[in-house]
């Protein structure tokens, strides 16, 4: 008998990131990985591996440009030809912005995607791509399900207030206001946290997604109350290129003195800001932390003193702390950064055990702490099977 599998795509712009899926014994296990990169370049590059083992096929074009409907139509033939005895029962896309109407997962129709594309100007550099694979899916194979899993859907819970702009209401109408973001993330993180302690169902917790892209988010017994993202996610924390929360007097600046074009304006706010912009040296916090540049310094520090804000702002929405949690990129990979982020936190009686943060897994606080910290690994592709799986099984897609 066939073996359904999830397939789980997270597109960029020069970049397709595939995961695979199967059940067993009653839980999602991903079993095959693999990415197209150099998209629209003439390096374009495939891989795909078993978890675990080693590369199982790689695939190099250098005499042709490869687009996002090339690569899913490599891809597709790929599973066609190489996972005999597997059907593929739905593919889950990852899409940054479902706006006000997508607030959980979702077949995706023609209709739903020209919805979503109205939303590219609240997201410029990830909603088209994240749509490109769709289109070449209905090209390619229109009766093969697809589901949306929306980075914005998470804190559709949040209370009108967190949501809200002090802006005139012909324009809050039209949709302005804080959406957040890397809401599958903190979707996931939420879901184990009982795994780790089943008190944590229930406490007030402050989650630090912190990667390229970095944010917090506020959970109440698992839902969100609050984040430091907002309209686009240029907002809340410095991040690895993007400037994180101006004064809009700044964007006023730049246009009206330094006569600035919008396209330049985008560039530097979302490519040349952040972590990047500060340091004058990399993006990437290991370069950072290696890095005896006091640029490179002084980025980290103003990384790390933005947290800190920060969580002292969703404290307040919280009305209190129990944990803290560090995930993604660096909250998983930088003892340092975790280290300055709870000592910035000392004044909430947060004391850091150095041994178990050295470690990087699990409980890192020291058991006189008054909130726990920890240290969560995310999973955004398995929240996205999980979506998918859930729907498919609601609808009965059936296999294709």
């Amino acid at each position: 008998m066939p073996v359904n599998v999830i397939v789980v795509v997270n597109a960029g712009s020069s970049s397709i990131k595939f995961s695979l899926f199967k059940q067993e014994q009653s839980k999602l296990r991903v079993f095959l990985k693999g990415q197209i990169e150099g998209l629209y370049t003439d390096a374009a590059h495939f891989t795909a591996r078993e978890i675990g083992g080693e590369t199982i096929d790689e695939k190099r074009w250098s005499a042709e440009v490869v687009t996002h409907d090339a690569a899913m139509r490599y891809l597709l033939d790929f599973m066609r030809a190489r996972l005999a005895g597997f059907t593929v029962e739905a593919i889950g896309h990852r899409i940054v912005h479902g706006g006000e109407e997508f607030v959980g997962p979702v077949r995706l129709t023609a209709e739903a995607v020209e919805r979503l594309e109205r939303l590219t100007p609240l997201a410029p550099l990830h909603q088209p791509h994240n749509l490109a694979p769709v289109r070449a899916v209905f090209d390619i194979a229109p009766n093969l399900p697809q589901i949306g899993c929306f980075d914005t859907a998470f804190h559709s819970t949040q209370p009108a207030l967190a949501q809200a702009f002090a802006l005139p209401v012909e324009i809050t109408g039209r949709g302005v206001r804080r959406y957040g973001f890397h809401g599958l993330s903190y979707e996931y993180i939420a879901s184990a946290l009982p795994e780790h302690d089943a008190d944590l169902a229930r406490a007030r917790v402050i989650v630090a997604h912190l990667g390229a892209g970095a944010s917090l988010c506020a959970l109440e017994a698992g839902r969100s109350v609050a984040c430091t993202t907002g309209f686009t996610a240029l907002e809340g924390l410095p991040m690895g290129t993007r400037s994180g929360a101006l004064d809009p007097g700044v964007v006023l600046y730049l246009f009206d003195e330094l006569k600035m074009e919008l396209r330049d304006v985008m560039r530097l706010l979302y490519k040349q800001s952040g972590l990047l912009g500060v340091s004058g040296v990399s993006s990437d916090m290991r370069v950072l932390e290696a890095s005896e540049d006091p640029r490179a310094r002084f980025a980290i520090d103003l990384f790390v003193y933005n947290i800190g804000r920060q969580i002292g702002s969703l404290v307040a929405a919280l009305g209190g702390l129990d944990a803290i949690v560090f995930t993604a990129g660096i909250g998983e990979h930088s003892a340092a950064v975790r280290r300055s982020v709870c000592a910035g936190a000392a004044w909430l009686n947060v004391v850091l055990e150095e041994g178990a943060n050295q470690a990087g897994v699990g409980k890192i606080s020291a058991p006189e702490s008054a909130v726990s910290v920890w240290v969560v690994p995310t999973d955004e592709e398995l929240m996205i099977a999980r979506h998918v799986g859930k729907v498919c099984a609601e609808a009965d897609f059936g296999g294709c």
